[in-house]
């Protein structure tokens, strides 16, 4: 936020910024805090919102009518060039409220081509009193035209011991709640946060894991089985993308355990687990099984067949050991 702050105050705003990092570290949090100071009616430092005012209070609602905010429906769905074409239309008119529109363009990484190049469009002919904010996992996401034009803002998660004691001591969340929480959102705040508030969700990761870690031990038949399984239940695409993302989480602290990392773990309670499949693969194994699932991700966004992806990858899944 600081240098954000410093821009405001020089009157130096830049027309664009790409605030990357992991999901749950603070990238909407962020871009939310630069609207509001944007916005704030009685900022009680140059650049800083007092998080108090009507403006601001709107803005964390998002009910301010110079705010706008564009995302993909769900999480892995796509962000359509009709949506960019939509916003353009609304940047086109004149700030209500505040001295500037914003728009924040959330998960960026979801963007369709077309819709990336046609916010390239608004970047190159930009509309006067308008920023822009857009969100992603990293900078690589996005096209080098669009990223060329951004300030990029890199968000990185805090330290483990950090994050606990944080939730510890402002959330009031017990020590050892706070702990796991911290472990299992890899030090991001934000969902740490949301792992606390929904008790279904936590659970739910758990079971995912539980899932991975009986297949990692079956055979080719029961492996195809599970995928069979799983593609007729239904499953939201959002709840496919949480899987694999959980996976490559599961599959990171394997690989931390086979390199000898002193990183912390992020999965605590498979500690066992993990230190018995770790001693089963090499650092280079480790590191394609993560490659693997993350090309599935790739797979579910174009909208490729999840049963045919998920038995892709169930089949390149190592078999190990489980006891």
């Amino acid at each position: 936020m600081d240098l954000l702050s410093e821009h405001l105050l020089q009157g130096n705003l830049r027309q664009a910024y790409l605030i990357t990092g992991p999901s749950g570290v603070g990238r909407r949090t962020l871009g939310l805090r630069l609207a509001q100071a944007l916005a704030c009616r009685q900022p009680p430092a140059p650049g800083q919102p007092c998080l108090t005012c009507s403006a601001c209070k709107k803005l964390e609602n998002n009910q301010h009518p110079d705010l706008t905010t564009v995302q993909a429906e769900t999480i892995g769905g796509t962000l359509k060039v009709e949506q960019i074409r939509d916003l353009q239309h609304t940047l086109a008119l004149a700030p209500y409220e505040a001295q500037y529109r914003v728009a924040m363009l959330l998960r960026f990484e979801e963007a369709h081509e077309s819709a990336q190049n046609a916010l390239l469009k608004t970047l190159e002919e930009p509309f006067p009193k308008v920023i822009l904010i857009l969100t992603a996992e990293s900078a690589e996401s996005i096209l080098p035209t669009i990223l060329s034009r951004c300030e990029v803002l890199r968000l990185r998660p805090t330290g483990i011991d950090f994050l606990s004691q944080q939730l510890e001591t402002k959330k009031q969340i017990p020590h050892e709640d706070a702990e796991t929480l911290a472990h299992f959102s890899a030090g991001c705040p934000g969902y740490a946060l949301r792992l606390h508030q929904d008790k279904e969700m936590f659970e739910r990761r758990n079971g995912w894991i539980d899932d991975l870690w009986r297949l990692t031990g079956a055979n080719r038949t029961d492996r195809f089985a599970f995928a069979e399984l799983w593609s007729k239940t239904g499953t939201e695409k959002e709840t496919q993308y949480e899987i694999l993302l959980t996976w490559i989480s599961f599959w990171h602290d394997i690989l931390v355990a086979c390199s000898g990392s002193k990183a912390p773990l992020t999965h605590l309670k498979w500690n066992v687990e993990i230190n018995l499949l770790a001693q089963q693969v090499t650092p280079a194994a480790a590191r394609e099984v993560i490659r693997t699932f993350e090309a599935g991700i790739q797979r579910l966004r174009r909208n490729i067949n999840a049963r045919l992806t998920f038995e892709v990858l169930l089949l390149d899944l190592p078999r190990l050991r489980l006891s």
